[in-house]
């Protein structure tokens, strides 16, 4: 299958509420973890620290933004709250196997909020295979380059 440039551009066009929503939080979160500190059965934090009331709302609320932008409020809202959810399953994981808030684990760090994403807006959209592996495909490079911006710029602690 070849993949042309335009269909790549319009795959992450149409993602774009996605991509928002996992971004804002690293400029707009802080404040109230959402697991208000609470222990899973393991004894570790059940997301961490990192991710907050305030990261979650922003990233709903700029994610859906972009969407209404673009024309299509009900999968940009699905497509926001899927990131968001898929991000928080990484941050539950990563919490299992002991890994600490913003330590990178490759793939699920770029990935865990495309799957959400994904799967939540499937409920309104029936993705076509060539977008799901355009985005899969760019995601990763796109979050590296995200990250080192954000960092660069101070609004990231790490580069990852």
């Amino acid at each position: 299958m070849q993949l042309e440039f335009i269909s790549v551009l319009l795959a992450v066009y149409s993602f774009l509420p996605a991509y928002v929503a996992n971004a804002t939080p690293i400029l707009f979160g802080g404040g109230t973890p959402i697991d208000f500190g609470r222990r899973y059965l393991d004894g570790r934090p059940i997301f961490g620290s990192h991710k907050t009331l305030m990261g979650f709302a922003s990233g709903l609320l700029f994610g859906t933004a972009m969407g209404i932008v673009q024309g299509d409020i009900r999968i940009a809202l699905l497509l926001s709250l899927g990131a968001l959810l898929g991000d928080l399953a990484s941050a539950f994981f990563k919490r299992r196997i002991d890994q600490p808030p913003g330590a990178p684990v490759p793939l699920l760090d770029q990935l865990s909020f495309v799957a959400g994403a994904f799967l939540l807006s499937s409920i309104l959209y029936a993705h076509s295979f060539e977008s799901v592996f355009c985005v899969v495909l760019v995601t990763p490079l796109i979050h590296v380059i995200m990250n080192t911006l954000a960092y660069l710029l101070k609004f990231k602690k790490e580069p990852w």
